[in-house]
């Protein structure tokens, strides 16, 4: 029997019980090109209010007692980290707030980044199937005593929890501040840091570079484009109040290649452009989301947002090999409740393929210049659905300090904000072609929420036959 192309996770409930045992800051190992009152120039890409934030990973790696042994994970993991903050040395700086609040990289006498070795008397076995995030693994991730939520400034911008379980296994719980590196500049440091921790020696390649005075804004500032991704948009609807006054839970599915493919020739737009595997998942999520919370009124604008990379699109001048800072633009898909429901399922992935389309050398300009003239304080969210895609990340290469791969490496908890919805590789990239789609979702919401996303669809000889010829 075939599997299935859409399968339902269930995420397992446990209490995991987590203890600290040491705390060390972690400093450049030799001299870096700076010294304490220095600062370094921050972009407003890397400033945008969406970066201002630490972004949370796990990696879950088994017991192998021919390749390590725990006592010696901390000290290779901190003394890697050690030698390679000397080429990424801005990781071993803080944030600070400048007069008209635009962030920069400062250095003081007493910083670095943080390592945290805990343990737990629990195996990897009893945590459950390692392959979706689930938000019971929270205490794999360090936090500061009564943390203010979304706080950066005056923060270690890399804090790294190991903690040592029973079974001789141990996850490596990152968080690393958005501000400094975007996706692919995070695989490109923790590339860095696990070369370096199995070689012994630094490894760089490429070599990183910061640079990111090439995106200073124009004088004057010229903003061409409306931004609608940043627009503050009074909640006139029943969306925010259904997924922030009720307790969200997180849901995960496993989508099969086979399902991404169907779905890929059924949104095929209306013209001979074609879209992508994005386009058409992104479009059925939102209408799929959107739907089981039965927003209302019918009138009302949405907006799905999605962060698009916009590194070939550089001209004038192109990046630098190494560049690890912020280079996405935010795309934004705009239309009515009524719109959204009524319209088939290929306008919509023409909305979202327009959206990921606008998105040019001039898109970006005006994007920084737009943040120079109106720096937005706080994240918005009405109406709004953000999908954030990791597929594309090497994000399990990356991550092979000399022990293997992980068995599994993303994200933990979305419940903190429940209006965000990610795409992971399952696994290895190189081992399995699915993806998993976690989101936020009432629990009202669950049912016909996972209904409208399995289309009512099932594998059949066929149907298959039909998409190995795509």
């Amino acid at each position: 029997m075939a599997p299935p192309w859409v399968q339902e996770l269930h995420l397992l409930h446990l209490n995991l019980s987590v203890t600290i045992d040491n705390m060390f800051s972690v400093r450049p190992s030799r001299p870096i090109p700076v010294k304490p009152g220095d600062t370094l120039y921050l972009s407003n890409l890397d400033d945008m209010i969406g970066a201002r934030v630490f972004t949370p990973t796990v990696y879950f790696y088994q017991s192998d007692e021919l390749s390590f042994c725990q006592k010696s994970v901390v000290k290779t993991l901190r003394d890697a980290l050690a030698d390679v903050l000397v080429p990424y040395y801005p990781l071993s700086g803080r944030l600070r707030e400048t007069n008209n609040g635009k962030l920069e990289v400062f250095f003081g006498p007493d910083q670095g980044a943080l390592i945290v070795e805990a343990h737990s008397d629990m195996t990897l076995a009893e945590l459950g199937d390692l392959i979706a995030p689930n938000p019971a693994w929270e205490p794999l991730i360090f936090k500061f005593h009564n943390e203010e939520q979304y706080k950066v400034l005056d923060m270690p911008l890399l804090i790294a929890q190991v903690t040592l379980f029973r079974c001789g296994g141990f996850s490596l719980g990152l968080r690393l501040c958005h501000c400094i590196c975007d996706g692919l500049g995070a695989m490109q440091f923790l590339g860095a840091w696990s070369a370096t921790a199995k070689t012994g020696r630094v490894v760089t390649d490429p070599v990183p570079c910061w640079d990111r005075e090439m995106f200073r804004p124009r004088n004057p500032p010229t903003v061409k484009f409306p931004h609608m991704e940043f627009m503050r948009i009074d909640e006139g609807s029943n969306l925010t109040m259904k997924l922030w006054q009720t307790k969200p839970v997180q849901k995960c599915y496993r989508i099969s290649r086979e399902f991404q493919n169907w779905l890929k020739a059924l949104a095929q737009p209306y013209d001979d452009t074609g879209c992508t595997t994005f386009d058409a998942m992104a479009a059925h999520i939102w209408r799929s989301w959107v739907k089981a919370l039965e927003v209302r009124p019918l009138d009302y604008q949405l907006r799905l947002t999605f962060s698009v990379n916009a590194r070939q699109k550089l001209r004038n001048p192109t990046l630098k090999d190494g560049f690890y800072g912020n280079v996405v633009c935010v795309a934004c898909a705009t239309c009515s409740v009524a719109e959204l429901l009524n319209e088939q399922l290929p306008a919509t992935t023409c909305l979202v393929r327009e959206a990921r389309n606008s998105v040019s050398e001039e898109y970006l300009r005006s994007t920084v210049d737009y943040i120079e003239v109106d720096r937005p304080r706080q994240l918005e969210f009405g109406g709004k659905l953000t999908i954030t895609q990791w597929t594309r990340f090497s994000i399990y290469k990356s991550t092979d300090f000399g022990w293997g791969k992980p068995v599994y490496a993303g994200p933990i908890d979305l419940t903190p904000t429940p209006q965000v919805c990610v795409f992971l590789p399952e696994g290895d990239a190189d081992c399995s072609d699915s993806m998993i789609v976690c989101i936020c979702l009432p629990e009202s919401a669950v049912q016909e929420f996972t209904r409208s996303l399995f289309l009512d669809t099932e594998l059949t000889d066929t149907n298959l036959l039909l998409i190995n010829l795509m």
